[in-house]
């Protein structure tokens, strides 16, 4: 069986041959990307573009991904599924491909791509337990390939080691070993440094600009804190593009702190900041469609609008 490096899929037993057919749902800039440098590994890439939004379809079909129409299909077809989703939405699709592999017969390896708290992940994994299935817990970590440093899956599971298979020279596979959950609370806790601070920051010069100071501060940090300083005003004015999917990987990481005795809210705080960038008018724009010549003092001042008002002083 699976222990036995088999996997129920259009192609049967994945030792055959390297060439595997992968599933990779949604198709966003990360899943796209993953998708498109599994094709040049070699490996028969899938998706299902039912329902999917335009600019998804768009970045499937230039990553050279293959329609198999609708995810029963997609199920039937493949080898590995790949969930790619944002994190809030894990659950339900996870859920969904559960219902697929019922109404089909096809058992998929489900590999679990999303940013989730470990209670999330064993969730997702009792689903496809009850089932009979096979899943593997990923963390994705950096950024999108083709890049400079390849971009790494961390992966646990009891079938962990199936992963290996999906290795190139752009996709890194780091075995964290048999226990469904580790490779996301890797990714939880990699997400609450980076994507933290980046909210951190961005909350300071908020703050700052409301008590009237941000210019002497920006001073300060042009002096003390300059490797900061770059970071804020490289990141800072583009982090509404990808806001309203980072609420939920600030919840999943509150949750994950939560869990373990840890505060809470420096990560609930997080999901606040993007929260409320997702409302401004910058929420509109992709990663390909950024403005890279915007400035951080014209970032923060549409930030700004999405503020509630300062109560009046007594």
């Amino acid at each position: 069986m699976l222990a036995d490096m088999k996997v129920q899929g259009s192609r049967g037993e994945m030792g055959e041959e390297s060439r595997l057919a992968i599933g990779v749902l949604g198709t966003g800039d990360m899943g796209a990307a993953v998708g498109a440098a599994l094709r040049r590994a070699g490996h028969r890439v899938l998706t299902a573009l039912a329902g999917r939004s335009a600019y998804s379809c768009d970045l499937a079909l230039k990553a050279g991904l293959a329609d198999a129409g609708n995810l029963q299909e997609l199920v039937r077809q493949v080898d590995i599924m790949l969930s790619i989703v944002p994190p809030a939405a894990a659950d339900e699709f996870a859920a969904e491909v559960a219902g697929a592999m019922v109404a089909t017969g096809a058992r998929p390896l489900f590999v679990d791509c999303n940013a989730v708290s470990p209670a999330t992940m064993r969730q997702i994994a009792s689903r496809f337990d009850a089932l009979g299935g096979a899943v593997v817990d990923v963390g994705i970590v950096g950024r999108a390939p083709p890049t400079d440093l390849p971009v790494r899956f961390f992966h646990s599971g009891l079938h962990s080691q199936l992963l290996a298979k999906l290795a190139s020279g752009e996709i890194h596979c780091i075995d964290l070993g048999g226990e469904v959950g580790r490779a996301s609370a890797l990714k939880m806790t990699y997400a609450a440094l980076n994507k933290g601070s980046d909210a951190l920051h961005a909350t300071i010069l908020l703050l700052a600009e409301r008590l009237g100071v941000r210019e002497p501060l920006m001073k300060e940090f042009a002096l003390s804190q300059a490797p900061v300083l770059r970071r804020m005003q490289d990141r800072v004015p583009f982090l509404a593009a990808t806001a309203e999917r980072f609420v939920g990987e600030m919840h999943q990481i509150s949750a994950t702190c939560q869990s373990v005795g840890v505060t809470p809210d420096f990560h609930a705080g997080a999901a606040w900041l993007y929260a409320t960038l997702a409302q401004t008018t910058l929420a509109s724009e992709t990663r390909a469609t950024l403005d890279r010549n915007r400035t951080l003092d014209e970032a923060l001042a549409l930030y700004l609008q999405a503020l509630p008002p300062v109560a009046p002083a007594e």
